[in-house]
C-alpha cells in the first residue's frame, strides 16, 4: 500500500481521538480509493486485506457518504471507496441502567462508541426472513449488529404496543422492519 500523508490538522484529531469534520471539508473527487469494506467489517486495498487496526481506524475517521456514494475525505483529496453492506460492525453491546430507562451502549469494529438514541437511530431490515440491527453511527454511516449483538438485543426484546422491540434512552426501537 502506498503512504497517504496526513495534513498536520488530521494528525492533532487522530492524537485527540476526535473525529475530524469531514462533513465540512468539500475538496474535488480525485479517484478511486481501491478500497473495500467487506460485510464482515475487513477492510481491503487492492484486494489485500488491511491488517493494521490502526491503519482502519485511521479511514474510518475520513469516512463519508455523499449522494453518490461513500468516501475517504481529507481537506484537499476525495476518493471513492466501495461498501458491500454497512461500513461498520457493532461488535459489543452493553447495557447501562437496565431496565426502562436503560440506555444501549454499542462500540463498532474500530472502536467508536455509539449510544442508541434520537440521534443514533437502531432500525432493522429483514434480510432473509430475520429483522437485521443497523445502528447510525454518524453522517448516515451504519453499523450492522454481530451476530452476539443481535442475540443480545433479542434477549432484551419487549413487548410495546403490540410491537416486538428494545427500549434504549427513552425511545422503543421496533424490530419490525420501516
Amino acid at each position: 500500500m502506498t503512504a497517504i500523508p496526513l495534513p498536520a490538522g488530521l494528525q492533532g484529531y487522530l492524537r485527540r481521538r476526535d473525529l475530524p469534520p469531514v462533513e465540512d471539508w468539500r475538496p474535488a473527487h480525485c479517484g478511486d480509493s481501491h478500497m473495500r469494506i467487506a460485510p464482515d467489517g475487513t477492510w481491503f486495498h487492492q484486494g489485500r486485506p488491511i491488517a493494521r487496526p490502526e491503519l482502519v481506524r485511521l479511514f474510518s475517521t475520513i469516512l463519508r457518504k455523499d449522494e453518490d456514494g461513500f468516501v475517504l475525505v481529507t481537506p484537499a483529496e476525495k476518493l471513492s471507496i466501495a461498501v458491500d453492506d454497512a461500513p461498520f460492525l457493532a461488535v459489543l453491546l452493553t447495557v447501562e441502567q437496565p431496565g426502562p430507562d436503560q440506555h444501549l451502549c454499542f462500540t463498532t469494529n474500530v472502536g467508536d462508541p455509539v449510544t442508541a438514541d434520537q440521534g443514533h437511530a437502531l432500525h432493522f431490515k429483514m434480510l432473509e426472513g430475520a429483522p437485521i440491527p443497523y445502528l447510525h453511527v454518524r453522517g448516515g454511516l451504519m453499523a450492522k449488529a454481530a451476530r452476539p449483538v443481535y442475540y443480545q438485543l433479542a434477549d432484551l426484546a419487549v413487548m410495546h404496543r403490540n410491537r416486538l422491540g428494545v427500549w434504549s434512552s427513552g425511545i422503543f426501537f421496533p424490530f419490525d422492519a420501516a
